[in-house]
């Protein structure tokens, strides 16, 4: 295919993660979610196949602005892995960028997006035309509309003494233009979306559950999405849920490293399950890490217990100033770029690992203290909470920060209205490769995309739906997975041990040669060891009893990270050059000729013949 780098191969994977939920004494979002548990409850005493119009998989800010537009039309069942308020919504800290003064342009929003994403955009992104209806023009001009629709929602974000909204700074961006609720933006947006669902007779929530792969037939050469079949992870119950419409908002695929920002949920099952369904996958080589996460080696009170998820420290911090240093005290950011501390991600994060590999040290300092006090308190409540309870005062200490995994600018292909190849299936946040993000996403641009490609997702969903008959005999074409309670309590306990063991043992792996900085050795030394370790644990696995239509949640969360790591590494392995996030020493240069996404197609016969390639189920009619 002309203007793509592309790999035409099926190597899909299910992710099976261990959850703990995070704990949220003080959220409001339990408190708000708590009278929706009858409404939910009863629904689920209806049996085992389920009907809606809409079937949305995950419930950040892509999946309930979505559910709540398309509610007006239709049911929609809202389908979350753990509680609905867990995801990477509910930790974004930073804010949402766009347009909102006078000073400031859309034109501007988009060439800070394509600078910081290495001009790895869409043929039609770089376009300036006002007509082109192109991925970063789209974003950056809806961008202020969908902040307004938030405000009136019930959003309540920081205001300026003038009374206007608080616009801050983040690097990457030219002006001030990011809208934030102090430090906890996300988990203000969550709060706000959850209670408009709240009020919504037709939309229906169901936590706990589970998507284990998308229910998918042929017509033809196009393949059509009917629903999902889901594990509800407390009952052990799998429930099929046949829909006019599915909309994947599944989040990121953080966990395929040890350290992650990303809650526990982010184990890229949308993106694995979209991709055994045949779904056309982009540029996943280019995953962003975080420069800033806080180091707890770094604290003056060790955590008791290792985190789930590193604790984020937001760019806002050196949007407003904040200095990195390392244990020396000496700035070393100007060294790496001139826009110091406010270059993009991506020079920072490969700055601070430079740094770290030479010093052979363990973290670096970040000090925002020389501001004053009452200013880092009123921005940075959380962060500064946090690191007082373990003996740290951000208003008059560095904090100690590490890089982390945190967001994935690859992931499902999207056209402009949120479509995928395959028919009756859209994506949007996380999950989805717009190509807005290019190779590095811009800060603060993640939840924009995420509620812009929600909106427009709604309109040719509704027509879809419309359009389309809920055949109530849909459910009998294919065989059902199955809870694995006939292998007995023993020994589902030792798949889980061995699950868990094989998980650390990935993370390492992708941590060690599929890193900031990568090399085609590495790359081609993790693709080994990853298919060997792989192949090991769906033996070990078939040895214990398991078989192909068996589900379990620490079982196909690990098929889901190995199907994941796996496109990551292959992506990577085939650009021959160094853009944004993906840079390798053997290819250190940008190469104009290779300005092209990374395109994975399907092929119908999976190369691939692990148990994570191919769906759970067969189409049997």
């Amino acid at each position: 295919v002309p203007g793509m780098l592309y790999i035409s191969r099926s190597c899909g994977a299910s992710n099976l993660l261990r959850i703990k939920r995070s704990s949220f004494s003080h959220n409001p979002l339990i408190e708000i979610y708590k009278p929706l548990r009858t409404r939910i409850e009863s629904c689920l005493r209806d049996g085992s196949t389920k009907y809606f119009d809409f079937a949305v998989i995950g419930s950040g800010v892509a999946g309930l602005r979505y559910a709540l537009e398309v509610a007006k039309h239709g049911t929609v069942a809202v389908i979350t892995k753990a509680e609905p308020h867990e995801s990477n919504t509910n930790y974004a800290q930073g804010g949402v960028s766009a347009v909102l003064c006078p000073s400031d342009s859309v034109e501007s929003h988009m060439q800070d997006t394509i600078i910081a994403g290495a001009y790895l955009c869409d043929e039609e992104t770089v376009k300036s035309s006002i007509s082109s209806l192109a991925h970063v023009q789209v974003v950056c001009t809806e961008g202020p509309d969908r902040i307004r629709e938030l405000i009136a929602m019930g959003a309540s974000f920081d205001h300026g003494e003038d009374g206007n909204l608080h616009l801050a700074r983040e690097g990457g961006h030219s002006h001030r233009r990011i809208v934030h609720a102090a430090d906890m933006t996300g988990r203000e947006i969550e709060r706000a979306l959850l209670e408009a669902v709240l009020n919504d007779p037709n939309i229906y929530v169901f936590q706990h559950h589970f998507a284990i792969d998308l229910l998918t037939s042929q017509d033809g050469s196009e393949t059509v999405c009917h629903g999902v079949d889901i594990l509800n992870t407390e009952t052990k119950e799998v429930i099929r849920f046949i829909s006019k419409v599915t909309l994947l908002a599944s989040g990121g695929v953080g966990h395929i490293y040890p350290t992650t920002t990303n809650p526990p949920v982010a184990t890229g099952d949308g993106m694995a399950m979209a991709h055994r369904a045949q779904a056309v996958i982009s540029n996943m080589e280019f995953v962003q890490f975080h420069p800033t996460a806080l180091a707890d080696e770094g604290l003056p009170i060790s955590p008791t217990k290792t985190r789930e998820n590193a604790f984020l420290i937001t760019e806002a911090v050196r949007g407003d100033g904040g200095i990195l240093y390392n244990l020396d005290m000496q700035r070393f950011m100007p060294f790496y770029d001139e826009r110091a501390e406010l270059a993009p991600r991506d020079v920072v994060a490969r700055g601070i690992d430079d740094q770290l590999k030479k010093r052979n040290e363990k973290y670096v300092l970040l000090d925002i203290s020389h501001k004053p006090r009452e200013k880092i308190l009123s921005h940075f409540p959380n962060i500064a909470a946090e690191c007082l309870r373990y003996g740290l005062d951000i208003t008059s200490q560095p904090i100690p920060v590490v890089p982390a995994a945190h967001y994935m600018c690859g992931g499902v292909r999207a056209g402009l209205q949120g479509e995928t190849n395959v028919c009756c299936l859209y994506v949007a946040g996380e999950v989805a490769c717009t190509g807005l993000h290019g190779a590095n996403r811009l800060a603060s641009n993640s939840l924009l995309e995420a509620l812009v490609f929600a909106r427009r997702a709604v309109q040719p969903s509704i027509d879809r739906m419309k359009s389309s008959l809920l055949d109530r005999c849909a459910s009998d074409c294919w065989d059902r997975p199955v809870y694995p309670t006939s292998l007995g309590t023993s020994v589902l306990e030792k798949i889980v041990r061995r699950t868990r063991e094989v998980r650390k043992e990935l993370q390492l792996i992708m941590w060690k040669y599929v890193g900031i900085v990568r090399s085609t050795i590495r790359l081609k030394t993790a693709e080994q060891r990853i298919g060997e370790l792989e192949l090991e644990w769906e033996a070990y696995l078939f040895q214990q009893g398991w078989e192909p239509t068996m589900v379990g949640l620490e079982a196909c969360e690990m098929r889901n990270l190995f199907c994941c790591a796996k496109l990551v590494v292959s992506s990577a392995l085939a650009r021959h050059e160094s853009r944004g996030l993906h840079y390798t020493i053997d290819f250190p240069n940008l190469e104009e000729s290779k300005r092209l996404p990374t395109i994975i197609f399907p092929c119908s016969t999976p190369m691939d013949s692990t148990w994570s390639s191919r769906q759970v189920h067969k189409q049997i009619c």
